[in-house]
């Protein structure tokens, strides 16, 4: 009777273990992952553990600790960004429009640290640029920026942060990471386009 229940054990298991996942999906630790539908036609895979808040053409996506999501920029939020024709028509410093030569910022003074509202952050110089894929059969412009949050009275370096950015300039989007997100670039690189 043992040896029977074992074999069915070991049959389930494996019927399990065979399941297949959908295309996209990116399975780091076997953790339940999520599709979060995007402009386009494009599908990200994500952790269930990550909240996702639209705002218009907007998606903030908060994936640890945050107070009050409130959109791009909100400051003290472990979040990335995927900004739509809206963000992208006012994404350069001065409320230009982003193309990706310059970072995105839209703003045309300095703005709170993404980590601490306490200082200013300034965004740049260019440390990576080239394409990346996303998905299959899609690439996009990268660019990371090296940045830095300053004291607002002494201007003293308080702390430091990269600022990735994938821009899809057909589709009309643009993703923005300044906290080195975990899984990030995996689930950009696997995503699909449906």
């Amino acid at each position: 009777m043992f040896k029977r229940h074992l074999a069915v054990a070991a049959v389930a298991a494996a019927t399990l273990l065979a399941v297949p996942l959908p295309a996209g999906a990116v399975t780091t630790g076997a953790a339940p992952a999520q599709e979060l539908r995007l402009r386009g036609g494009l599908t990200l895979y994500i952790p269930i553990a990550w909240h996702v808040h639209r705002r218009g053409d907007g998606v903030q996506v908060v994936t640890g600790r945050c107070g009050k999501p409130k959109g791009w920029g909100t400051p003290e939020c472990d979040a990335f960004y995927v900004l739509g024709p809206s963000h992208i028509k006012r994404g350069a410093e001065g409320f230009g429009p982003y193309t990706g030569k310059n970072p995105f910022y839209t703003a045309s003074d300095v703005q709170p640290c993404p980590f601490d509202d306490k200082w200013g952050e300034i965004v740049g110089p260019k440390v990576g640029r080239g394409l990346r894929q996303v998905g299959e059969g899609h690439k996009a412009a990268y660019n990371a920026w090296k940045s830095t949050c300053v004291s607002y009275s002494s201007g003293k370096v308080r702390g430091r942060f990269t600022q990735r950015e994938w821009y899809l300039p057909k589709t009309k989007l643009v993703i923005v990471d300044q906290w080195n997100t975990p899984g990030l670039a995996d689930a950009l690189k696997h995503a699909d386009w449906k």
